[in-house]
């Protein structure tokens, strides 16, 4: 069996997620009405379908057309991304695969519904957050994930460097 290039992996990660993501949404359209809400926890949790023509927090609403382009173009310079790169881990190759499935589920939606199905409501005393999805999530913790996977390869990097520069020193006295 081939092995699988780190590009590979990448998308069939990215892959699973939408299909979850898409899976989920599918439900909420079929079983909830607009703006229909369970509540699942009385005061904290409901799952309540609306549709967000923005993006996060609803900026920009109405402006899916942009949305559509800027996603694409943001698709692009990732795809270029993990194409140049040659090293990844299993961390970033994950992390990657959520941000993309996390984008392209959202994407799919503002293509066919000219907005997206978002339903995870919670409420915290008389505030409620944003209602949100499992893209949203994907992207949001696959963004975290390679926040920190950076930072970790920045500080290794670091900590070879200076064991480096030592070793040079102790060799050169």
């Amino acid at each position: 069996m081939k092995k699988l290039t780190n590009k590979e992996k990448i998308y069939s990660y990215a892959t699973i997620f939408i299909m979850i993501d898409q899976f989920v949404k599918i439900l909420v359209r079929s079983k909830l009405s607009l703006h229909e809400e369970i509540v699942v926890i009385p005061k904290f949790f409901s799952l309540y379908h609306t549709t967000n023509t923005g993006a996060a927090f609803s900026f920009l609403s109405n402006h899916t057309t942009f949305l559509i382009i800027f996603t694409f173009f943001v698709l692009f310079l990732m795809d270029r991304y993990i194409k140049k790169e040659t090293v990844f881990t299993s961390l970033s190759r994950l992390s990657l695969g959520m941000i993309i499935g996390g984008i392209l589920g959202n994407l799919i939606d503002r293509i066919v519904f000219h907005g997206v199905t978002d339903y995870l409501l919670f409420v915290f005393g008389n505030k409620s957050f944003p209602v949100f999805n499992i893209a949203d999530i994907l992207i949001t913790v696959g963004v975290f994930i390679y926040f920190l996977y950076c930072l970790l390869e920045i500080g290794k990097n670091f900590k070879e460097k200076t064991k480096s520069s030592k070793t040079k020193e102790k060799g050169g006295e």
